[in-house]
This record gives C-alpha cells, structure tokens and sequence, in this order.
C-alpha cells in the first residue's frame, strides 16, 4: 500500500496541474478580450485606449516573450516589441474564438494548442473568416503564468461572402 505521504504529494501534483490548466485557459481569454478590445464599431479604437490595451497584452507575455503571427504579420520579441505591435492592428474589426486547447503541463512550463476562429473585417471593410490555430508555450513566474510565445498559423483567410469552398478549389 502507498503510503499517505506518497499519495497526498502526487493529489498535490495533480491539483498542481488541473490548477494551472485552468490558469492558462483564463490567461488565452483575457488575451482574445484584449486583442479585441482594440477595435469598437467597426474601427480602431483611439490612440491613447489603444496604447493602453497593447501594454496591458503585452504584459500577458513573460519579459522575454516571443509573439508570432506568421508571414504575414510578423514577429516580436519582449513585451515593448509586442506591445508595439499591437498598436498597429492590421484589421478594422475581429473577434477571437479560441477552440479545442490541447493543453500540457510539466511543473512551471506549459505548452499548448488551441484552434482559432475569427470573423474579422479587412481595412477595405470587407468582412472575413480567419481560422487556423495558435502554438503556444507558457511559464510560471512567482505564481503567475505567462505567454512565452505564441505562434499563429493561418489555415484561411476567406471573404464572408464566398465562404472558404472556393479557396480550397
């Protein structure tokens, strides 16, 4: 038989676990609430709400946090790169649909896949779907966990009228 000890150590790692899984998926949504708080009504918010909304997305990274959009939109490394970043947003409108976390935990590092949704709005004011999905990696500093990167990969990017069929053709 093991021993009490034995068994309250490995509930406590197990805890551990669930609490920090819980912890990354709150971490992913205050991210996707931010990403897309820089847009209201169909625009880019203002310049003084929107520098205030990438310092608060940046501060979601760790000091030394990579922040990976692909080809597209480019790389960041350290928070006042990522928070320059999102003081450029590239679009008029999105909103984020984080799906299926496949997410794993080894003590304070964590790794995690999530899909990714987006109704978005192009700055023709064309409406879009965007979906693909996000590779991340998380660290645990003094208690709190953080985005070490995050690389998107976009799968589509397709007009709302025609749908996504056609770009697959």
């Amino acid at each position: 038989m093991v021993d009490l000890e034995q068994r309250v150590r490995a509930l406590e790692q197990r805890l551990d676990a669930a609490e920090a899984v819980l912890a990354i998926q709150n971490l992913k949504s205050r991210y996707a609430q931010l990403v897309d708080q820089r847009y209201s009504r169909g625009a880019v918010v203002e310049a003084d709400r929107l520098a205030e909304v990438a310092e608060q997305i940046a501060a979601l990274f760790a000091e030394d946090g990579v922040w990976d959009g692909g080809k597209a939109l480019g790389i960041s490394r350290g928070r006042d790169e990522i928070a320059e970043r999102m003081r450029k947003p590239t679009l008029k409108f999105s909103w984020h649909y984080f799906l299926k976390p496949e997410i794993r935990v080894e003590g304070d590092r964590a790794g995690a896949r999530w899909d990714i949704l987006s109704p978005c709005t192009t700055p023709d004011g064309r409406p879009h779907w965007m979906s693909g999905f996000e590779d991340d990696d998380y660290v645990r500093i003094d208690g709190v966990w953080l985005h070490q990167s995050m690389r998107l990969t976009s799968v589509f990017l397709a007009p709302h009228e025609t749908g996504w069929q056609r770009i697959f053709v």
